[in-house]
């Protein structure tokens, strides 16, 4: 046998079994890495780019002049280096694989080079490229330009008001005195004075801008407060009656407050309020916690999951002790402060901790007897603004809290809860303004932080503006008005979501109801099996129905005989049937009683069975005076000539 055939046999055999098997090249050698000349390569690199950027930061301290100069040497000096490295790591590493050589040359090991290398390197390029530089230089300073427009824009306040845009809400014809918002931004809720509770969802609303769910949480009461919890799962309801209500989102009752005993002189004795609220809110950070005030003359924190009882009590007082009606209650953003606006014009703020003495305590805030609407801490946490009922805004320092830093007058307040919020940036507080009735129109009023100019404002409607809320997520505005309208104001450009969302939906048409008609064709001609039933009358099929006792639901018969069927006969066994049977039936004429008693005269007289057995032996025989004739004369004479006696 010749051994050529023999090996050729042996060749195809191999390549057929590789075929099958599915993989090819059983004699192939694996690659090989030389593992010391990557790591020496890696540390040449470093090295190089240490050394480059060394250079680098020496050319800034000499200057741009001497930089300019010197800057090509150490670059030309570095790369020749550098190319002379490569050169010897390939002729080194010449034994490796040339898969692996050009795999390693393809990446880039070691760290990569700062950023303010780069730039400066692409400095120098574009300043020998020549020519081409002037047209970059112009861009660069046309993009300075355009940043620096930015940063004004971002230092100018007012600019970041989003007023360009709005939509209103038709609450109801009252003052919307009450408004809410979710953390998310995704439900407002109104309340006003017409009792009820709005809710709106800015996403399922389209252009009709109608409201999904409305209420009447509190019955007859108007609603003073609503505001939503931390997390957004329920709502705090403060109306005008002593018990607030926490509702979930879909306005369902979660809890109410109990009612305090008015009959107990100490209202820190008594477990919940005992007259009309005024406010309430929740705390920042703990989700369950809510504060109320009132008019029984004291502020009570409550726990959600206690309603039995408040969870404590701050008085407010005088300086002469007395007590004080609390108008407006706030937590500071920390939650670890408790502030009061009272009756008398004080501001009274307590550690929350601490319910006995007052941590800061202004005598003279705002003018006696006005009521304070509002306080609120802007949200660095060392300022508080407060709107008074004497038409002024006030802004004071926690720090130093004997005067205010600014004031502001002339803002005319109606109502016992007109806003004042501060903008989301910190840099504004806004309030709204009160009118009469065809007086003018209520205004926005927007107010610089540090300067306390008025910078800004808003003309809302022809009527008074209540209800103010900046929300800082949305950078949208909510405003209540006293003609029952509750306006949004937004932009399309600076705010998100929110308003945005219903704009941009089409109204729905109503559905209209549809209705299938089948012809009704006439064969006159047809065979029986195939011919329709003639339509009837209605009238004739009632009739029909009528006679039929299921369809016409015919009373059943009374029951004859002992009963059947678990129902008992007219007449059975029972005592109520007896009753009706023999006594409320009874035919006997009983309109005459001395009749009736005398009925039984002749057998009583016979057989008696009471009184007369027990007298027959004892009683005596009666006797009876005679009746004389000259009785019978003058029973016989006339009745005046009868003498009186």
């Amino acid at each position: 046998m010749d051994p050529n055939k023999v090996g050729e046999d042996r060749t195809s055999g191999d390549g057929d079994m590789a075929s099958v098997m599915g993989f090819s090249g059983f004699g192939k050698k694996a690659r090989t890495f030389d593992l010391d000349a990557i790591f020496e390569q890696t540390r040449r690199t470093a090295i190089e780019r240490s050394q480059r950027a060394l250079e680098e930061r020496h050319m800034e301290e000499e200057g741009e002049s001497s930089k300019s100069t010197k800057a090509s040497v150490p670059t030309q000096k570095v790369k020749s280096a550098a190319a002379s490295s490569r050169k010897q790591e390939s002729s080194s590493d010449s034994g490796s694989d040339s898969d692996a050589d050009s795999d390693s040359d393809s990446e880039l090991i070691g760290p990569p080079l700062p950023g303010q290398y780069t730039a400066q390197g692409e400095e120098e390029l574009v300043r020998r490229s020549g020519p081409a530089s002037s047209t970059a230089h112009s861009d660069d300073d046309d993009n300075d330009d355009d940043e620096g427009q930015e940063d004004e824009d971002d230092n100018n306040p007012v600019k970041k008001i989003p007023d360009t845009h709005e939509i209103t809400l038709q609450h109801g014809t009252k003052t919307v005195s009450a408004l809410g918002l979710d953390p998310s931004g995704a439900r407002l809720v109104t309340g006003g004075y017409d009792y009820d509770v709005r809710f709106w969802d800015f996403a399922g609303m389209d252009q009709a801008l109608q409201a999904f769910r409305s209420l009447q949480p509190c019955e007859c009461h108007q609603i003073k407060t609503l505001q939503y919890s931390v997390t957004g799962d329920v709502i705090l309801v403060v109306s005008g009656n002593a018990q607030a209500k926490v509702l979930d989102r879909d306005g369902f009752n979660v809890m109410e407050c109990v009612k305090g005993d008015q009959y107990i002189v100490d209202m820190a004795n008594t477990k919940g309020h005992t007259a009309m609220l005024n406010s309430g809110c929740w705390h920042p950070k703990i989700k369950e916690e809510f504060m109320t005030c009132s008019n029984d003359g004291t502020v009570r924190t409550w726990d959600l999951q206690s309603e039995k009882k408040h969870k404590s009590v701050f008085k407010p007082r005088s300086f002469q002790g007395k007590k004080v009606i609390p108008t407006c209650c706030s937590y500071s953003r920390d939650g670890k402060l408790v502030a009061a606006g009272c009756q008398d014009g004080t501001i009274q703020i307590w550690d929350r901790n601490l319910s006995v003495h007052t941590k800061f305590h202004c005598k003279q805030a705002h003018i006696p007897g006005s009521e304070t609407s509002c306080l609120s801490f802007s949200y660095d946490g060392m300022t508080l603004a407060s709107r008074g009922g004497d038409d002024t805004l006030k802004l004071w320092d926690i720090r130093n809290f004997r005067k205010p830093v600014n004031v502001a007058t002339g803002l005319t307040n109606y109502f016992s809860m007109t806003d004042c919020c501060f903008s989301p940036d910190d840099k504004l507080i806004v309030t709204g303004t009160s009118v009469k009735k065809e007086e003018g129109s209520g205004k926005l009023v927007f107010f610089d932080r540090a300067s306390f100019q008025r910078v800004y404002e808003i003309e809302v409607t022809d009527a008074s503006v209540v209800r103010c809320l900046w929300h800082p997520k949305l950078n949208q505005i909510m405003v209540g008005t006293g003609n029952g309208l509750a306006k949004v104001y937004y932009d399309p450009v600076k705010s998100h979501r929110g308003a945005k969302l219903c704009v941009v939906k089409s109204q729905r048409k109503e559905k209209q109801a549809e209705t299938l008609t089948q012809d009704y064709i006439i064969t006159p001609h047809a065979l029986p099996m195939f011919r329709e039933a003639r339509q009837r009358s209605t009238r004739k099929q009632l009739e029909k129905d009528r006679l039929d006792p299921k369809k016409s639901h015919k009373p059943e018969p009374p029951v004859s005989g002992p009963g059947r069927g678990g129902r008992v006969a007219s007449h059975g066994g029972t005592l109520s049937s007896f009753i009706v049977k023999n006594i409320a039936l009874d035919k006997t004429d009983d309109s005459n009683p001395r009749d009736a008693i005398l009925r039984h005269a002749k057998d009583a007289s016979e057989n008696p069975y009471w009184v007369a057995p027990a007298y027959t032996h004892t009683q005596p025989e009666p006797v009876f005076a005679e009746e004389s004739e000259e009785d019978e004369e003058a029973e016989k004479e006339p009745e005046w000539k009868k003498r009186k006696i």
